[in-house]
């Protein structure tokens, strides 16, 4: 009986020994088998990413300067209606004031929405060199081309998004721009084609983002800053438009809508550039095609646009010159 115990307890203890060793190797063999599939996985998986990274390069396009260009500036905003145009009007007209040497270009790249030719007081169309390219129209020392130029001032463009791209590497593409060491870009509203081929097309300087100080304006804005720093490109800083009114009687500033502007800047960590009063002889003048800055060069709002026109070319002295 002691011996039958005796072989139960060894054939136990072999057995228990022997199971014990199997499901060892079973778990080093798992164990092998799962770093092997993981390290298959992070290798398919950079394959993948690195063909991906390589298809995506192959699609987009190449930056390519405009010949006779050094620097290019967009003045951009998501939202419409908060003064772009007005902006990109007096900023380029105070750059020539200020530096009278320097040659300073406006592009009005509202194809829809064409503002320029009655801002800056041109409505002829312009003539081809001999080169075949289109002149652009000059006024107050600045270059303009805008599809109002192209079109009945009534007519309206209705096109689908690749024509509007066609017509919008057209006007940067064959205008003789050169030479230029400015060039002022007036976007259109939104973050949508224009703004994307803009970007992945020319080799861009920087942008200004615009904006009232109202809550429904801001948060359009942020969106368009924030797709403009992913985009990579330098973000000079944010102009508040329309910030106060002045009084009459005491020349009081008043404000509209708080500091909503100063707290956005902050939050994307962009300089506050200027504050621009709204003012009806802003409009009075740009309706008359004579931006304020050259009718009213001593008024307050005209010294503001020379302050921010100052900003700009230290802005852009940092940044690199394009090899035309």
């Amino acid at each position: 009986m002691s011996q039958f115990k005796m072989t139960f307890v060894s054939v136990r203890f072999v057995t228990r020994r022997y199971v014990c060793q199997s499901l060892k190797k079973i778990h080093t063999s798992s164990s092998s088998s799962s770093a092997s599939s993981a390290e298959y996985d992070n290798k398919k998986k950079e394959e993948i990413d690195a063909r991906r990274k390589e298809i995506m390069a192959r699609g987009l396009p190449k930056q390519k300067a405009i010949p006779g260009v050094k620097q290019i500036l967009l003045v951009a905003s998501g939202k419409g209606g908060v003064g772009k145009s007005t902006t990109a009007v007096n900023l380029s007209t105070a750059i020539k004031a200020v530096e009278p040497n320097k040659s300073v270009g406006l592009l009005d790249a509202d194809v829809f929405g064409p503002s320029i030719p009655l801002m800056m007081n041109l409505h002829d169309t312009p003539i081809l060199n001999q080169e075949n390219l289109m002149e652009p129209l000059l006024n107050y020392g600045v270059k303009c081309m805008s599809m109002g130029f192209l079109i009945d001032e009534k007519s309206p463009v209705i096109w689908r998004g690749l024509m509007v791209m066609s017509a919008l590497d057209k006007l940067i593409r064959q205008t003789a721009w050169m030479p230029l060491d400015y060039l002022i870009v007036d976007t259109p509203p939104g973050t949508g084609d224009t703004h994307l081929s803009l970007i992945q097309n020319l080799p861009l300087s920087g942008v200004i983002i615009v904006t009232t100080p109202q809550s429904a304006a801001l948060q359009v804005a942020r969106r368009g800053a924030v797709m403009f720093q992913k985009m990579k490109v330098p973000v000079a800083g944010i102009v508040e438009n329309m910030s106060s009114v002045t009084c009459p009687v005491c020349s009081h500033q008043v404000q509209l809508f708080g500091d909503g502007t100063e707290s956005l800047a902050e939050e994307l960590d962009i300089d506050f550039l200027e504050k621009i009063p709204m003012d009806s002889q802003i409009s009075k003048y740009c309706d008359n095609g004579t931006p304020i800055v050259l009718s009213m060069p001593q008024s307050l709002i005209a010294n503001a646009y020379y302050r921010l026109a100052h900003t700009v070319i230290d802005f852009l002295k940092k940044q690199p010159i394009n090899n035309t």
